[in-house]
């Protein structure tokens, strides 16, 4: 069958200005003028004989023809990536394609990538860092971990693992004795404060509600301030002070003996990791084994910690 359309760039062109009303935002995501992004509509406006934008000085509209192109437009695009996704994943070697937040990509998925491939040489794996929403078709991508409460709307949502917090320290932080850390020297040391849980929920638990429920009392507000937990781990394993830690990212320097956890409570925070997909894409076998991976390994990685050691 010969299809009667006009260019592809000009459709891509169309979506993108369509997508973000304006022709500038439309040329920053395709890498080139809001002059091209306006010649191509307009190519497209005159192949069909009609407006598709009402244009003024600084803003355009989609007449109604503009919003019927752009809704069935958009589902075109939305049909050929579906398309090539299928005839991707059906090749012999497998595409897995993975978004996490860079503080659990760097603390946590990175160091066992290697172990995955090792188990699964056949799958392509690629990892991108971000905290943005993702569109699963548009991009490309199979398998969203997100932190914290997510919308699961259109999307098939498993609950991961829940973080806590706890006191973490290097192993070689001792106190003015010469001895491991107590609680009560918590009033000499240096407090890290990792301040990434309450970017998500800000009535999480830090320093300040961790000393009231230890029952110590104290400037719980000194100390050095990260707002990424990564960096907060790191500066706690440099020796630098005691962090409240977040304990699954902080496993893998736990069970490496890079990070202790001197003493309790370890403070539950009610927020979870989630493993995110579409439910299509559940169901594909690639994203089922590196689904059962990641539950495995979380499951083996992130045990209850006995206070000093980290075993029990």
């Amino acid at each position: 069958m010969k299809y009667r359309l006009p260019p592809l760039n000009a459709l891509r062109a169309f979506e993108a200005a369509a997508r973000h009303m304006s022709f500038k935002n439309a040329a920053e995501e395709l890498c080139v003028t809001p002059a091209a992004i306006s010649h191509q509509i307009r190519s497209i406006e005159e192949y069909l004989g009609i407006e598709l934008f009402c244009r003024s000085n600084r803003t355009i509209e989609l007449t109604e023809h503009g919003k019927r192109c752009f809704q069935e437009v958009t589902l075109g695009f939305t049909h050929l990536t579906r398309a090539m996704t299928w005839v991707d994943t059906s090749q012999e070697s497998q595409r897995l394609v993975i978004t996490a937040g860079p503080a659990f990509t760097t603390k946590w998925l990175v160091p066992r990538l290697s172990a995955f491939t090792e188990l699964h040489p056949g799958i392509k794996t690629r990892v991108s860092a971000s905290l943005a929403l993702c569109d699963f078709v548009k991009e490309g991508v199979d398998v969203a971990i997100r932190f914290g409460r997510i919308d699961t709307a259109g999307l098939h949502v498993e609950r991961l693992i829940e973080e806590s917090v706890a006191p973490m320290c290097s192993p070689a932080l001792r106190n003015a004795d010469g001895k491991p850390l107590t609680p009560a020297d918590l009033a000499h040391v240096p407090l890290i404060h990792d301040e990434s849980l309450r970017m998500v929920d800000p009535a999480a638990t830090g320093w300040s509600e961790w000393f009231k429920q230890a029952g110590l009392k104290g400037d719980a507000t000194r100390g050095l301030f990260f707002n990424h937990a990564d960096h907060a781990l790191q500066a706690a394993a440099e020796g630098t002070g005691v962090v409240l830690g977040r304990r699954v990212l902080a496993a893998p320097d736990v069970r490496n003996e890079r990070l202790m956890i001197p003493f309790g409570p370890e403070v539950a925070t009610g927020l979870f990791f989630h493993f995110v997909t579409t439910p299509e894409k559940s169901r594909n076998a690639t994203v089922k084994v590196f689904r059962d991976w990641l539950f495995e390994e979380l499951r083996r990685e992130v045990k209850p910690l006995a206070w000093g050691n980290g075993t029990r």
